[in-house]
């Protein structure tokens, strides 16, 4: 098979959100970008994760949607998926789940604040929500209009998503991304972690402020800037 390599990327990826426990069900996807071709592969519809392999993986053209390789149907929220690799040509992988704290200030329709520093090594500024769908983005191409509608938030706020690698749509749940589908596997487990703090915090102090500035950008600076000095170099 042609494409192989990403095939076993997002099968690995898909495997890592259900044993992250992000992922009931079938309620999640993830997909892995092919960094020399527009192309990425996905996980098929309603597959259960106890019955999926490698090779069940679809290849779906980036800029048709199409499905280039693979036998079964992709997921539902694929064009979703192409939508954000249209128009965030750095990303190398995306994850989409329903994990529960997540879910939760979506629903509610509120950024997770930035806090702490747990929040800060990944994400530089708030994780954002998104406006509601209009009835007509909803009844029409619903799922591109999603992808379209997690850009639009992204550029309203003037936000690089390599900075804030994850969204939460309104009234729906968390996406998140990377270079690569591990990395996007990593933000998306962090994107949990950091909605389950923040809403544990707020129950302790409603109160709590955002963390200072000064504190969340030496840490995400010290792993993600120019001068990162974290980790083995």
């Amino acid at each position: 098979m042609k494409y192989e390599k990403i095939r076993r990327e997002a099968f690995d990826a898909n495997v890592q959100i259900v044993d992250a426990g992000l992922v009931l069900l079938t309620w999640g996807n993830a997909s892995v970008r092919d960094p020399g071709e527009e192309v990425f592969a996905i996980k098929p519809s309603g597959v259960s994760y106890q019955d999926l392999t490698a090779d069940m993986m679809v290849v779906v053209s980036i800029e048709s949607g199409e499905v280039v390789e693979g036998s079964l149907r992709p997921s539902s929220d694929t064009p979703t998926h192409a939508e954000l690799y249209r128009r965030f040509s750095r990303i190398g992988g995306v994850v989409h789940t329903h994990s529960y704290y997540a879910v939760a200030f979506a629903q509610a329709r509120r950024d997770i604040p930035l806090l702490g520093t747990t929040h800060a090594d990944h994400f530089r500024f708030p994780i954002p929500v998104t406006r509601d769908m209009t009835s007509r983005e909803v009844e029409g191409a619903y799922e591109k209009n999603t992808g379209a509608l997690i850009v639009e938030t992204f550029e309203k706020r003037s936000l690089d998503p390599l900075v804030v690698p994850g969204v939460l749509v309104a009234s729906h749940g968390p996406f998140a991304w990377g270079r690569d589908g591990k990395s996007a596997v990593e933000n998306a487990v962090v994107l949990e972690a950091v909605a389950r703090m923040a809403c544990e915090s707020r129950l302790i102090n409603p109160d709590a402020l955002p963390a200072p500035a000064c504190l969340t950008e030496k840490h995400f600076l010290r792993k993600h800037g120019p001068g990162a000095y974290y980790g083995q170099q």
